[in-house]
């Protein structure tokens, strides 16, 4: 069974961990760079990225994770997907630069402005993990505002990307550890 890390500085890291297990992974609370030894894969979940980035800083995270990341995949999810973008907006902030996205923070408004609503995905998407609609939990998100050509776009809302690939990466910028669908994390998983 792989194991995957769950970055378990802020967010709901535990529901992402209840989503990795039921997709087969064995899930890992990461707080301290030792913890990243032996794990396949890292998720970085959703939460408020300016306060994450301030504590990956803090812990001396940072620098850990992006070495991490060279070799093996990581999933971020909303500010998780901040996080791995390449450049950031709204306001501007460092990034770790994995994936060839730019992405404007908190672009479909306030906590008001939440939203569940179920996505048309990419046939590609569809095939690789099977056909239907994907519920969909966006709270504060960011919108992707441009991809580079090696970003593989999987799944749209109102025509903007949510959920991109490139590589062994991946980042959605809505929530799929709150919904029951584990086929976004299975995605993930396949990268492993």
């Amino acid at each position: 069974m792989k194991k995957v890390g769950v970055l378990a500085l802020q967010g709901d890291f535990a529901a992402h961990g209840a989503a990795l297990a039921r997709a087969g992974a064995e899930p890992c609370f990461v707080r301290e760079a030792a913890q990243l030894d032996g794990l396949d894969g890292l998720v970085i979940p959703g939460g408020e990225s300016t306060t994450m980035l301030k504590l990956l800083h803090y812990d001396g995270l940072l620098d850990p994770l992006a070495e991490f990341a060279r070799h093996k995949p990581v999933f971020g999810t909303c500010a998780g997907a901040i996080l791995l973008a390449r450049e950031v907006s709204n306001p501007a902030q460092e990034s770790l630069a994995l994936i060839d996205i730019d992405v404007e923070r908190n672009a479909y408004g306030r906590q008001l402005d939440s939203r569940v609503t179920e996505l048309e995905t990419e046939p590609e998407f569809q095939l690789r993990t099977g056909p239907g609609k994907l519920e969909a939990v966006f709270i504060r998100a960011p919108i992707i505002r441009s991809i580079g050509p090696r970003a593989n776009v999987l799944a749209r809302y109102h025509g903007d990307p949510v959920l991109v690939e490139q590589d062994r990466h991946l980042v959605a910028t809505f929530h799929p550890e709150l919904t029951v669908d584990s086929r976004v994390h299975a995605l993930f998983l396949e990268k492993l």
